[in-house]
């Protein structure tokens, strides 16, 4: 492999300008997408010199900031882990486990030297004089100012506050005499052994504190407004067992397991729309085999909407529902009226006491990590930009956002949009372009445009409270986030970059070279 170029290439100042350090590409986060994307750009474009800069003292992500008890993921490790390393532990990892994971993929390839830890991006603005971008950071260890040029922005930061939970205000708050934590501002200090806990909420996230935490809490009531989906099975897959079993080497253990697991999940989706009472059926199935049949699981564990218009939460080993026969947690459905004193006063009348209330009620979305961007310094609002395949926005030149999928595993359409960029790193400098735009064809000037995300295929709350800042989409495909891997993973490696829809400039006006 062609020797990596690490070194920064500074800018020089002008009139009472400080140095600005200069890299081809400059990489927004050292989470699972940061990560992804700087290993490929080092496979794949050897000679671009590149950064990444992570708020947080450490690589990972959500795996790193989320703290609560029995933090793991929801999605299989096989797919959410990259493609190029094999995962050899349990589908469903701990937070512990995947930083692990990821630590090994830093060290293994040198990452480390590129990332920039505690440097939180302020404002980003493009230049079209210089055809790059200037990014304004903070080092929260010294509070001091950084500057940072770039060709390139890849925005790999996630989609939501990872520091800020969202909460709704409950008349009450401040009278309980107990304490209120989020698990995405879970304290260190909190010790619920032997006390009465409740956890609003019925998402991912309820699942798994509820069981985690019923192991040494007197109880666990989780209350929730409405039901939510849920899958439950061993945490294991049959096919990685019997190919470990034969003693097939482990990368091929991993690629066929991940083709097995997409297979499956597209089925899966596909029924979810073609047969969706039937599939309805199988999961309540599942559930009432669990709980027993005197369990009220039409109320409890039955939602109104089909499935997948919300995101499915697996539970590995059904360890959420044992914790419900065995008595140590339980399940409420109603709305809350109050908080009390000593728990929360319920519309139905009813009172729930609790030492601890847990507001499992899900995060704050936000567009482009909260960065004030700007374009020769006039504010970009990204809701006046049109998504190009949910990861590039007309107008916007020579940056790309990383959203992954809700239906498979966010890491798949990270290394499928790292693959693209790659491919037009390499494309740009091949022809010498400087910049590169997508922008709406002239028969698509009086498209359609819609919200970011149909309500009636996917509507999480989370997403509906953040659909008048997220960008708009089309009624043709290529400008939609479409939430299909399946169709993605072909189309992405075919896109042709010269289309007219890219609008490519090929000089710069300054008299400082964009290389």
């Amino acid at each position: 492999m062609a020797k990596q170029r690490t070194t920064a290439r500074p800018r020089a100042p002008t009139g009472g300008e400080a140095m600005v350090e200069h890299f081809d590409v400059l990489i927004v986060g050292a989470g699972i997408s940061g990560v992804a994307g700087a290993y490929h750009l080092q496979k794949q474009c050897p000679d671009t010199s590149f950064v990444i800069l992570e708020t947080e003292e450490r690589f990972g992500g959500t795996w790193w900031t989320h703290r609560s008890p029995g933090i793991r993921s929801d999605s299989d490790l096989h797919t959410f882990g990259y493609r190029f390393k094999p995962w050899i532990g349990p589908p469903i990892a701990t937070a512990e486990e995947i930083l692990s994971y990821m630590g090994e993929v830093v060290e293994e390839n040198a990452l480390d030297r590129h990332i920039r830890y505690r440097h939180k991006i302020l404002k980003a603005d493009w230049s079209h004089e210089d055809s790059r971008w200037t990014v304004e950071a903070l080092r929260t260890d010294t509070n001091e100012a950084v500057r940072i040029s770039a060709n390139f922005l890849w925005m790999c930061q996630g989609y939501y506050r990872h520091n800020e939970g969202y909460t709704p205000e409950w008349e009450g708050m401040a009278d309980f005499k107990g304490r209120i934590a989020h698990p995405e501002n879970w304290p260190d200090d909190i010790d619920y052994a032997g006390k009465n806990v409740i956890v609003i909420g019925s998402g991912a996230t309820a699942a798994t504190v509820v069981p985690a935490m019923a192991e040494s809490a007197a109880h666990v009531t989780m209350l929730q407004r409405s039901p939510t989906f849920f899958r439950t099975g061993r945490n294991a897959i049959d096919i990685a067992e019997t190919l470990r079993e034969l003693d097939v080497d482990e990368s091929w253990v991993h690629e066929v397991t991940r083709k097995k697991i997409m297979f499956d999940q597209a089925a899966f989706t596909e029924r979810c729309f073609e047969t969706p009472d039937q599939v309805k059926q199988e999961l309540l199935g599942q559930i009432r085999e669990l709980l027993g049949p005197d369990y009220d699981v039409d109320k409890h564990f039955t939602p109104s909407y089909r499935p997948w218009r919300q995101r499915i939460a697996f539970v590995p080993d059904a360890d959420l529902f044992k914790g419900i026969a065995a008595g140590k947690a339980s399940v409420v459905t109603d709305e809350i009226d109050r908080i009390t004193e000593a728990g929360i006063l319920l519309r139905s009348g009813e009172t729930l006491e609790a030492d601890l209330i847990v507001t499992a009620t899900g995060f704050n979305m936000n567009v482009m990590g909260d960065i004030a961007f700007s374009i020769d310094g006039e504010p970009l609002d990204f809701h006046d930009t049109v998504t190009y395949r949910g990861m590039m926005f007309t107008g916007v030149p020579n940056l790309a956002w990383v959203f992954g999928y809700f239906r498979a595993s966010w890491t798949l359409r990270s290394e499928l949009i790292a693959d693209f960029v790659c491919r037009l790193l390499k494309h740009m400098h091949e022809t010498g372009a400087k910049s590169v735009a997508p922008a709406l064809r002239p028969e698509e000037k009086d498209m359609k445009l819609f919200d970011w995300m149909d309500e009636n295929d996917f509507n999480p709350n989370y997403l509906m409270r953040a659909l008048p800042v997220l960008p708009k989409r089309g009624d043709k495909r290529e400008w939609q986030h479409t939430q299909d891997y399946w169709r993605e993973k072909d189309e992405f490696p075919a896109i042709d970059l010269d289309d007219e829809l890219f609008v490519y400039r090929r000089g710069v006006r300054s008299n400082i070279a964009a290389e």
